[in-house]
């Protein structure tokens, strides 16, 4: 068998992975398997891994991610990124094109795009490669996010094809497939997390995920709809995105280009008919004049294009009868009011419950029992109403009253400061709490047991667990005479409750289902505090200097370990055998000129990325922390170094540093 060197495996395999990621992710025409696709995107990790001379930053292997924790820098866009004028009706979509007609007397075409509802995105291309992906933040700079977006594979990180300008930005809209939004949702349900309201939000939320390896896993889809960019191929829009097309992008085949402004009627009336046929959620059309040249005599206003609009549709909308109003209970004690209703048709599927959120927006809507209702479906997983028809309100109706005790356990609701959900103070005594404090407790990311939900249940109804410590006091025998239990697989369950105790710190942290403390953090504080006695025993201030900690999260573990029985799950999950220390042996010792000296970086700098900074610090001995606190020792300043950080280092006698002196600490 013929010998072949390193360098050329891996540009074939890189060849072989962006075509396949092409076809799969683009062309929706896939031609190898899932498991062939994943052996060969191991042996090119693999070998990059063992030749990191042939790094690429184009390379498919980019889209996996990376799990380190990065903060976003902030990017001046080269064009800004400028909001379209809105419309709801024709009337005022006739007077557009009636300005367009008098600008422009001859004939014009217009494209018709549907408006995603998603997160928009800016993608620069050198040679072909992506460089950056930038949000729209506020029109005139956004947040660099580009190893996140180099995750998601409809995204080219290599152009194909030929004739695309040296430098240029595509720009495009990310969003997350229907599909994919409800998969996910039901992994956060299962894990005991807060679900994400709609499938935008889910976008947007995970494109500023610090920490691309997550957002690898994530459904995200990035369809592109314009360019920007000097020697471009063609003076019309529509042209451009059939070459875009063929230099990879994902382009949608619903564009139209329409010569009149009937045509342009007939695609708002059939996509508002069909929108709910579309695998993502959509909430218009936006209609572009096609000739560039036009955009250019046109030109703008003070915060849009005069070439431009577009047309929204309204949520939908649907009258019913409100028949009760439930008060659920969640795994932190959070209460969410749910109306039950009559059932009415709705966007495609018929609703019988609709979410009332909180207590102010009861007061707020002034709902009365038995009152008509308004129901909107924006794309939310629960309905919402929106609204109560007061015409056809019985007389003598009531209000509905806000649950003031708990409706599990009776317990009084406590309403903490600035926040609008009420909560369960009665953690391990109220048993929707106790049930979702156990099923995060097991979930696969936590302490990875192998327990359903349902048996979760029965176990609790039957008196075998009252809080997360008591799983590890099952017997095989206590298990066999309970209902659907048979030998094996009480031993099964036994034997994985066994197995979790060597589940490290970090993952038993987040398992505890502190309020705000998700698995970077847990991962962080694990690191800060190597033991459980270390973490309980932390003040605010210490807290407070490890790195993403801020405010809220350390009043909420501050809040947990204050109450006695938290820890007594804790001392009891210890004399079970729980792993409850950081496993040092792996850990390099902290060594170098920064050793044991904390920082917080601030600001942009001219030779240093912030990532590069933190890294150095690190290598260095020293550590990273994001608050500014009496624990911190020096403050390193950039351009645009944040007030309040200045201030409250100043306050407390912080030594504020900059890019120089920070090198000259390096090199002393």
């Amino acid at each position: 068998m013929e010998h072949v060197s390193p360098r050329k495996r891996i540009q074939d395999l890189r060849k072989k992975l962006d075509e396949h990621n092409y076809r799969y992710y683009v062309l929706a025409d896939p031609l190898v398997s899932d498991f062939e696709y994943d052996r060969m995107m191991d042996e090119l990790i693999r070998l990059e891994n063992e030749h990191p001379e042939y790094f690429d930053p184009a390379s498919p292997s980019q889209r996996v991610g990376s799990d380190i924790s990065r903060e976003f820098t902030q990017v001046r866009h080269k064009y800004p990124m400028l909001s379209l004028g809105n419309t709801y009706s024709r009337e005022e979509l006739a007077e557009f094109d009636k300005r367009v007609r008098k600008a422009v007397p001859a004939g014009y075409d217009y494209v018709c795009e549907l408006k995603y509802d998603g997160v928009a995105i800016s993608l620069t291309y050198e040679e072909g490669v992506l460089t950056r992906a930038v949000t729209r933040g506020d029109g005139e700079k956004g947040d660099d996010v580009t190893l996140n977006v180099k995750t998601i594979r409809s995204v080219p990180l290599r152009l194909k094809s030929e004739g695309y300008p040296s430098l240029f930005e595509a720009r495009g809209e990310i969003l997350m497939p229907r599909a994919g939004f409800e998969k996910l949702n039901e992994e956060r349900r299962r894990r005991g997390e807060n679900l994400f309201a709609n499938p935008r939000n889910a976008a947007a939320g995970t494109l500023k995920i610090q920490n691309s390896s997550i957002v690898a896993g994530r459904p995200l889809d990035c369809i592109v709809f314009g360019m920007m960019g000097e020697g471009l191929p063609h003076e019309l829009h529509y042209e451009n995105l059939l070459s875009a097309g063929e230099w990879g992008f994902k382009i949608s085949g619903h564009t139209r280009k329409c010569s009149s402004l009937e045509k342009v009627y007939d695609f708002i009336d059939h996509w508002q008919e069909h929108r709910t046929d579309l695998p993502f959620d959509i909430d218009g059309v936006v209609v572009k004049l096609n000739d560039f040249r036009l955009h250019r005599k046109l030109g703008y206003t003070a915060k849009t294009p005069r070439w431009a609009i577009a047309y929204k549709y309204s949520a939908e909308r649907a009258a019913t009868k409100l028949l009760s109003v439930d008060f659920q209970v969640g795994r932190t004690g959070a209460i969410t009011p749910v109306a039950n209703l009559e059932p009415v048709p709705l966007a495609g599927t018929t609703v019988k419950r609709a979410s009332l959120h909180n207590e102010d927006q009861v007061k707020q809507l002034d709902i009365h029992e038995g009152d008509t209702v308004f129901v909107e479906k924006g794309g939310d997983i629960i309905p919402k109403i929106v609204g109560v028809d007061t015409g056809r309100r019985s007389k003598g109706s009531r209000p509905v009253e806000y649950a003031v005790k708990c409706p599990a356990c009776g317990t009084k609701l406590t309403r903490l400061p600035g926040e609008a959900k009420s909560y369960c103070p009665a953690q391990n005594t109220c048993s929707p709490q106790i049930l979702g404090r156990i099923e995060h407790f097991v979930s696969r990311r936590a302490m990875n047991i192998n327990m359903a939900g349902a048996t979760a249940k029965l176990l609790v109804d039957n008196g075998l667990l009252s809080n997360v410590a008591d799983l590890y006091r099952l017997k095989a025998n206590d298990l066999e005479q309970l209902e659907r239990f048979g030998r094996k697989s009480a031993q099964n369950l036994v034997r994985s409750i066994e197995e979790s105790k060597s589940r490290p710190w970090n993952r038993l942290l987040y398992a505890l289902g502190i309020r705000f403390v998700g698995e970077t953090v847990a991962g962080k504080l694990a690191a800060a505090f190597p033991s459980a006695r270390q973490l309980m025993d932390a003040d605010k201030e210490q807290l407070l200097g490890v790195d993403e900690v801020g405010e809220k999260i350390a009043g909420s573990i501050a809040s947990y370990f204050s109450v006695g029985s938290n820890r007594e799950i804790i001392e009891k999950l210890s004399e079970a055998g729980v792993t409850m220390e950081q496993d040092t042996s792996l850990e390099q010792p902290s060594v170098g000129k920064l050793k044991g000296k904390k920082f917080v970086i601030s600001g942009s700098f001219s030779r240093h990325s912030r990532d590069q900074l933190k890294l150095l610090i690190g290598q260095n001995g020293g550590k990273n922390v994001s608050a500014v606190s009496s624990n911190v020792d020096y403050l390193l300043k950039g351009e645009s170094a944040g007030p309040s950080k200045l201030k409250k280092a100043s306050e407390l006698n912080i030594k504020v540093i900059t890019e120089d002196e920070f090198e000259q600490m390096l090199e002393g």
